[in-house]
């Protein structure tokens, strides 16, 4: 998996990326058609926004976490993406799963009509 990193008001240092790969290297493994994730971080009135976007089965998916501090901000942004491609997966896998058909049972009108014409 690809991660494309991008830093406003943030210089992106080797460590940061390393610590990137890291945190995204179990949702690689849970979702392999995963291609690339496009993260950008930025820093406004003293608070780290990181926002995460990637294409995921056909659907643009998004997150974002922020805090004082940088790291905590990705932990966030994390998690919150892991559940977002979670519930996106589970989607998928509704749709295959055959939908039961309503049956509506025979009125009791009908039946008594049947028996009584015998």
């Amino acid at each position: 998996m690809k991660i494309n990193t991008s830093g406003h008001h943030v210089e992106i240092t080797d460590s940061i990326k390393k610590h990137l790969e890291e945190k995204f290297a179990k949702v690689s493994t849970h979702f392999p058609s995963l291609i690339s994730l496009d993260i950008i971080i930025s820093k406004e009135h003293g608070e780290f926004n990181v926002e995460i976007r990637t294409n995921y089965e056909g659907a643009s998916l998004a997150a974002k976490g922020n805090d004082p501090v940088m790291y905590p901000a990705i932990t966030s942004a994390a998690k919150k993406l892991d559940t977002v491609l979670k519930n996106r997966k589970g989607q998928l896998k509704a749709d295959l799963h055959e939908k039961p058909e309503l049956i509506e049972p025979e009125s009791t009108d009908e039946v008594e009509e049947e028996t009584n014409l015998n």
